[in-house]
């Protein structure tokens, strides 16, 4: 395993992280506390120290299983997670894409924050970031004063932002690193999908930030892992069974222009994460985890062979050609400009 400190903090992380979507909800199939627990220590054993959470996460779920698995070692590894969600009060059942309000108010960020300590069991969030923030957020000096606040009270160590896609995207990424040079921005990026991330990243270049990244959904939603064929099929409870037939063939068509990734002490699913932790400001990647051959295989990926300059531009050459698939554009649900704010999405 490799270690990267945060630019301008003592926030040191694992290059491979691990984010508890996959094991406090049910969009990536159903898994036991107890199983997470098991889970979580493997990772532990392999290097992992990043662990990523949400209050949101299964109300409060992932929190309280890093509490338990992480339990008189705390102080060896580092707590992630976000705020903003008031599922205290809108805490029921949350079918598909359903959002529930948000509260950034600063009795209810006080509130959650406490809660949240609660649940992991801690005195300090390593990291705190904003849940699916709209551009309201990464321009509200009171909540960004409030963020300053706890991180002197020793509530917080640093803060930033999570972005959907579906709620916030494009503009609040690079405005978090231009306005706020905010510590972190967590963010979806990967071969198949480098816009808007790559947008982002540029920004904070020319703003001359100190802003890190923390990478989700790095394999597509899998699809880089390179398994998935034209017969696979999915949970109906995973959210990847209701996408449309097209994102599996594409995908799959995708994937094979690829396949030069791959070697013999090398898979595909470990070039992808290579692939983004060639970018000095990527911080730590979040491989969906869900069992522990492949958490075996991502965690050893930083000691994999690096892709080499032909390999890169060859990626990038195929980018530029949709990777040879014809389809239609993609249509972005969230911010992706100045002029409108993003409407209401998925949370994730």
């Amino acid at each position: 395993m490799q270690y990267r400190t945060y630019p301008q903090t003592d926030v040191s992380v694992s290059a491979v992280g691990f984010g508890l979507w996959t094991t406090a909800t049910g969009w990536w199939g159903e898994m036991s506390d107890d199983d997470a627990v098991e889970l979580l220590h493997e990772a532990f054993d392999l290097g992992i120290t990043l662990y990523d959470a949400a209050d949101t996460y299964g109300n409060g779920r992932s929190e309280t299983q890093l509490a338990k698995a992480f339990a008189g070692r705390r102080d060896k590894v580092v707590y992630s997670t976000k705020f903003g969600y008031d599922w205290y009060t809108y805490g029921g059942e949350r079918k598909g894409q359903t959002e529930i309000p948000q509260d950034f108010s600063p009795e209810f960020v006080r509130f959650a924050l406490e809660q949240s300590l609660k649940r992991l069991n801690t005195e300090t969030i390593d990291i705190y970031s904003i849940h699916n923030a709209r551009l309201a957020q990464v321009e509200s000096d009171e909540l960004f004063a409030l963020l300053e606040d706890l991180k002197r009270e020793g509530k917080i160590r640093m803060y930033g932002v999570a972005l959907g896609p579906a709620i916030g995207w494009l503009v609040e990424g690079c405005e978090a690193a231009k306005q706020r040079n905010a510590a972190n921005v967590q963010m979806i990026y990967n071969i198949l999908e480098q816009f808007p991330g790559n947008e982002m990243i540029r920004a904070a270049d020319e703003a001359h930030a100190s802003t890190g990244y923390q990478i989700r959904v790095p394999h597509a939603s899998g699809m880089l892992e390179g398994k998935y064929t034209l017969e696979t099929t999915f949970p109906p409870s995973d959210h990847r069974s209701h996408r449309p037939r097209s994102w599996l063939v594409n995908g799959v068509k995708k994937v094979e222009t690829l396949r030069f990734l791959e070697r013999d002490d090398r898979t595909l699913g470990q070039a992808a994460l290579q692939w983004l932790l060639a970018e000095p400001r990527v911080m730590t990647v979040l491989p969906n985890v869900y069992d522990r051959e492949q958490l075996i295989e991502f965690a050893k990926a930083p000691d994999t062979p690096r892709l080499d300059a032909a390999e890169f531009a060859r990626v990038a050459e195929l980018a530029e050609t949709n990777f040879g698939v014809e389809e239609p554009p993609m249509k972005y649900k969230g911010t992706m400009s100045y002029e409108a704010q993003a409407p209401v999405g998925a949370p994730a």
